[in-house]
Parts: structure tokens; sequence; C-alpha cells
């Protein structure tokens, strides 16, 4: 039984932390540089337990592996930094996230729900199933401009989707804000693109392709009209036409990667200091994303490498300061292991 506290390492990647959070069957591990990766407790081992006191437990023998994970800098737990906050997130945008295990065996995989925050607003809500007799599945707080993980859903469970029920306040902590009404949405949800794979794409929340169901989008409720047998028979007498709506979608742009590794830049470092390069490593940076600053939706990859931390820290902090409405998050595991940001443009 993992536990907040425990030493682990990845089973299915290279890496590994200290537990910060647990989520039902989904564990939060923190790498030494303080960033949180979710993954499913199956897929961690635990090399260092601690007690009820969060100290090592007696019956764990202590290994070279073991004293090294116990002079981690201790995690900080997550706290929502006002700074972080868009123009964008003030109003409501609350999503649900279908994400399948593996996207190949679409008719077979297991599905992991999500509920996204795309806003500005702490939100306390409750997450219920059903029409007319509802189930209540869970219920609780999600920090602002974060996603948190509802349930795994089996194959046989699918059918279960059809009528999701979503509830909730929203709020911000210690400070004035705009009041927003009392959320209450139910929507209906085909269960037949469970089995499409169009149904599934890239999207700004998951290294997989999802299914991003709208709940709640610029403050305005997602309501599902349904057209009965009356209804038609007016709109023929009356000889009109169902008004439809169509959309063009977005020209997708392609991602852009940017390897900042010294030596993609430089012929020769020779006669450089640690510093000169880094500068250097940062000027690129700055180039790159001056030049697509007005492309909104851009999704740019720097390839910065895991070592210390150095340049992705001096990276992250440059994009919290002058890049503010930008998103960046680590970029896909499975293309860049651990070393490499992906930032979206805004």
């Amino acid at each position: 039984m993992v536990k907040i506290g425990d030493n682990v390492r990845f089973l299915n990647a290279v890496g590994g932390g200290v537990v910060t959070k647990i989520q039902k069957d989904l564990v939060f591990v923190a790498d030494a540089d303080g960033f949180e990766t979710p993954v499913l407790a199956h897929e961690v081992v635990v090399i260092n337990t601690v007690n009820q006191y969060n100290f090592p437990s007696a019956d764990t023998p202590e290994t070279e592996e073991t004293v090294e994970a116990n002079t981690e800098t201790p995690v900080p737990t997550y706290e929502f930094d006002e700074r972080e906050e868009t123009a964008e997130g003030e109003n409501l945008s609350v999503y649900l996230a279908f994400v399948p295990d593996d996207v190949k065996q679409i008719q077979t995989t297991k599905m992991a729900c999500y509920l996204i925050n795309g806003s500005n607003y702490y939100l306390n809500f409750n997450y219920l199933r059903g029409e007319k007799e509802l189930e209540l599945i869970e219920n609780g707080r999600v920090e602002p401009q974060t996603k948190l993980w509802l349930e795994e859903v089996e194959k046989e469970e699918l059918n279960d989707f059809s009528s999701v029920r979503f509830q909730a306040i929203a709020f911000k902590n210690g400070k004035a804000f705009d009041v927003k009404p009392v959320i209450d949405s139910q929507i209906a949800i085909n269960s037949t693109k469970f089995y499409k794979l169009h149904s599934f794409s890239k999207n700004d929340y998951f290294d997989k392709e999802a299914w991003i169901v709208p709940l709640i989008e610029n403050d305005g409720l997602q309501q599902q009209y349904h057209i009965t047998e009356a209804d038609l028979k007016q709109v023929m007498a009356q000889k009109q036409p169902l008004q439809t709506h169509s959309f063009r979608k977005a020209k997708e742009l392609q991602i852009i990667e940017i390897d900042l590794h010294i030596n993609q830049l430089l012929d020769t470092t020779a006669g450089m200091t640690n510093a000169d390069m880094l500068q250097v490593q940062l000027n690129k940076f700055h180039e790159v994303m001056r030049e697509n600053l007005k492309k909104k939706g851009q999704k740019i990859v720097f390839i910065h490498g895991k070592g210390e931390g150095i340049l992705r820290k001096a990276i992250e902090n440059e994009l919290k300061t002058k890049y503010r409405s930008c998103y960046f998050q680590d970029a896909s595991f499975q293309q860049y292991g651990f070393g490499a940001t992906q930032i979206t443009i805004r």
C-alpha cells in the first residue's frame, strides 16, 4: 500500500521521487526538483516506506538507494499562485476528460476520467451519474488551472455515462472576486463515441489523446437539446427547416521543437563559463518566444535535458515573469523523457 511520504520508483519509466498526494488509484510523485508527475499506483514500486508520523518504517532495509532518497529535500504541497491567473480564466470553463489507457485498443481499453478546471476559481463540486436516480461518484474541491482524477472506467461501465450531472460553487481564497452563479449542469453523452477513434485527439491537458467534454465553457452551461416528435411536426407544419450551426475547424499548428543543448547552438564553447552558456540558451529561448507570441494555440517544445535542472528552472522563471499568459507543462515523457517543457501560446 503506497502512502504519502513514501519514496517510489517508476516501473515503466526512468525516475521516481516522493509521494505527495493520493487520489484513489492515482499517486502524485515529486522529483528532487519539486515537479509532480501523476502515475497509477500499480506503476510505481516503494523503495522506502514511512509510518504514520512520516518517519522511515523500522522494517524497511536501508540500502544505498533508500539512504539517497532520504536526503531529498522536502516537497512543498500544491498551492495555486495568483500570479498564474489568466484573463481567460476569469470565465468558468470546466471539462470532463476521458483518457484511454491504450487508444489503439479502443474497443476494449479502460478509460481514466478527469475533471479539468480551466478557470482562476476554486470549485467545490459534486459529480454524479444517472437520469432519475443519481449516483454520487465524487465530491470535493478542485484547485484553479488544474485537473483532478475522478475514476477509472471499465469497458462494461461506459454505458453508465449516458447522463452526467455536475454541480459546483466557484470562489477565490483571500481576495475579492466576481461572484459566479451556482453551477448545476446535466449533459447527455453519446456512449458510442467511446468506441470511435476520432473522438480522441491531442489536447493541452494530457500527453495522450483524450476526449474533452465541456461541462461549462466561458461561463455558459453546456445544454443538450432533444427534439421531440411534437417539435418535429410543428416545424414541418410551419415549413421552416431546423436550424443547424456549422463551425470551421481552425487550422492545426505544427508543434515547434527547439533543442537548447549548447552543442546544438554553438560550434564550440571554448573559453565560455557556465553562466555564458546559460545566457546563450536563454537568448535562443526568448528569440523563439518573440517570433511566436502572436500565434494563438501554437505549441513549442524546448528540449533542455534533465541534468541539474538549472536551465529548466531558468525557463520557468522567465515564463512566470515575462510570458504569464502562456501555459506550460512537462512535454511528453514518451517522446522526450523528463527533459523537455511544452509551452502553449495563449
